[in-house]
């Protein structure tokens, strides 16, 4: 076998490997970011639910 053929293997072997590893790591960031997402939207529901009351921060005092 050649050395230039065996470089070959070893290059793609690593690109294979680093592929693989980028994906993984791609793929947990875009899980932990759905989960921040989630979050953050559900405590803007929250907020929304209540501001929907009308009698909630209407009087405020500013005398010191």
């Amino acid at each position: 076998m050649e050395i230039g053929a065996l470089n070959n293997t070893a290059l793609y072997a690593l690109n294979s490997a680093t592929t693989k590893t980028g994906e993984i790591l791609g793929v947990a960031m875009l899980s932990n970011q759905l989960e921040v997402s989630q979050t953050m939207g559900d405590s803007m529901i929250r907020a929304m639910e209540l501001s929907v009351n009308p009698s909630v921060g209407g009087n405020i005092d500013v005398s010191v």
